[in-house]
């Protein structure tokens, strides 16, 4: 083996904004603010690992240092001093910190105390704080100062995986960049242009398992092809690359959640060990049903969860999904997804992943027979009917109860303990007419929960549906306790007991 083989994902490195992939926003961010002129004292750049962090940051220490330019320059040319020195990662005035490494105060101390020299060779003096989370909080302290109001010279360009774990204090000093997981299609052009600079035959059904595999991280997916390019010596097919990740062919997965789905316990069971002995690891088995999962749920009729062409299955297995929602309900998938993700820590922990699994789908095609909530209530009510009527004679049907004034509706809500109801409607609702089925009223307070209540329990008490009217201007009509208060005062025998006390007042009526 050539020992100065450089691997895939160094190689292939971005050198410039326009080989920056999947990071469209922010590459037209950086281009502009460079070629206007407004360029940030500090940047953050977050995001899961392989997104082109690290890249960035070189990337943009070049344009800041270019020679080939007067100025900053989106454009680096990559041939200069300056360029060069940096794509090396040997400037003088670009220097790259690994935070996890240097997390000490006295560190963060010694870079400040550099960071106020002027540039040897370049423009600025650009400090690169890969994994920035990673600090004390007594170096990141040490270094809000200067963050805020460094030298004319000086950038600071921070990155990590990990953006809550950096103070807000940091962040509010910086301009923050999310890099965003790389496109699986954006991958796949990427890794067939890549295979064609190395003269290496890929199939399209390999890219496609490489590029979901990689998870958005264009280094993880190269490290990959990497990998499958060792293995195979150059011709990387699906096969191998299914071998390489232990995973079971899609179609395998498919055909199994049919049989699984179907109640055939024992054939179930054969197809785990026929998959198992064929290699297959059996958390990624999980982790492909879960897939299996998630999109057949997108896919079920039931809900129409919109777009779902990117999903990761051919034509024939689509249709095979397809056919497989008709049979099955959402709750269904619902349940089967519950199980698998509480099993995903059990196959962690198991011994023996075999038994483990084994197990697993015993549970699900338990599961997945069992009927679902509102289909056991609904069989309890018809069991509970059928067993009265059989036992019981029948009774004759209470008639509803009539509601014709004011009063009325009053006594009945009393009757029917609706305490919130009756205090409600009988202190703040001017009633101008009321039948059996229609009431008309001014509400006092406004409550706009009122009408729909009082409305419900009108009709499950008369046994028909009620039409509540709302004026928007008062009768001056006296509510329910007014008009009882009016009574109580003219009657003889309470306005001689109030007459014994000085301002002698009605406070309440029961």
């Amino acid at each position: 083996m050539d020992s100065n083989y450089t691997v895939l994902a160094r190689k292939y490195r971005s050198q410039d904004f326009k080989s920056l992939i999947g990071q469209d926003v922010l590459v037209k961010t950086l281009t502009t603010a460079i070629n206007t002129g407004r360029i940030a004292h500090a940047y953050i750049f977050t995001g899961i690992r392989g997104t082109g962090k690290t890249s960035t940051a070189r990337i943009l220490a070049k344009a800041l240092n270019c020679l080939s330019s007067d100025g900053p320059t989106a454009n680096p040319c990559g041939v200069c001093e300056n360029c060069r020195a940096i794509a090396a990662g040997q400037h003088i005035d670009v220097m790259e910190i690994d935070a996890a490494s240097h997390t000490g105060v006295d560190n963060m101390r010694e870079i400040l105390d550099a960071s106020q020299y002027r540039p040897t060779n370049g423009r600025y003096k650009v400090y690169i704080i890969d994994e920035v989370h990673m600090l004390s909080a007594s170096a990141f302290n040490a270094l809000l100062k200067t963050l805020e109001e460094p030298p004319a010279h000086v950038i600071f360009i921070l990155a990590t995986t990990e953006i809550r774990k950096v103070p807000v204090t940091i962040l509010s000093r910086c301009q923050r960049f999310d890099l965003v997981r790389v496109p699986v299609e954006t991958l796949k052009k990427h890794f067939a242009w890549i295979a064609a600079q190395e003269k290496i035959e890929l199939s399209d059904a390999a890219n496609e398992l490489l590029a979901r595999a990689a998870d958005g991280s264009v280094r993880d997916g190269l490290s990959l092809l990497d990998q499958a390019i060792a293995q195979t010596g150059g011709h990387v097919d699906e096969k191998s690359v299914l071998e390489m990740l232990k995973r079971a062919d899609r179609g395998v997965v498919v055909n199994f959640m049919e049989t699984l789905l179907s109640g055939d316990t024992a054939a179930a069971l054969a197809k785990v060990d026929e998959i198992y002995n064929n290699g297959a690891d059996l958390s990624m088995l999980l982790t492909d049903m879960m897939e299996w999962t998630h999109w057949a749920t997108r896919m079920h009729p039931a809900i129409h969860a919109g777009d779902v062409t990117n999903l990761p299955y051919t034509a024939d297995q689509r249709e095979q999904i397809k056919k497989i929602n008709t049979r099955v309900s959402l709750n269904t998938l619902s349940r089967i997804w519950q199980v698998m993700v509480a099993a995903v820590p059990e196959m962690q922990a198991s011994g023996n992943q075999k038994q483990c699994f084994d197990m697993l789908v015993v549970r699900l095609m338990h599961i997945a027979d069992m009927p679902s909530v509102p289909e056991i209530l609904k069989k309890q009510a018809s069991e509970t009917a059928t067993h009265s009527a059989s036992v019981q004679a029948p009774t004759p049907q209470v008639s509803a109860q009539k509601i014709e004034n004011a009063n009325d509706l009053a006594n009945a809500l009393q009757s029917s303990k609706e305490i919130l109801l009756y205090s409600y409607y009988t202190s703040n609702i001017e009633v101008l007419d009321v039948s059996d089925g229609t009431l008309k009223y001014f509400d006092r307070r406004g409550d706009a929960e009122f009408a729909h209540k009082l409305a419900t329990w009108l009709n499950e008490k008369t046994g028909h549906a009620w039409t509540l009217e709302r004026v928007t201007e008062s009768p001056h009509a006296h509510t329910i306790t007014e008009q009882k208060k009016e009574e109580l005062e003219s009657d003889p025998l309470v306005a001689d007991a109030m007459s014994l006390f000085a301002d002698a007042q009605i406070v309440g009526i029961k």
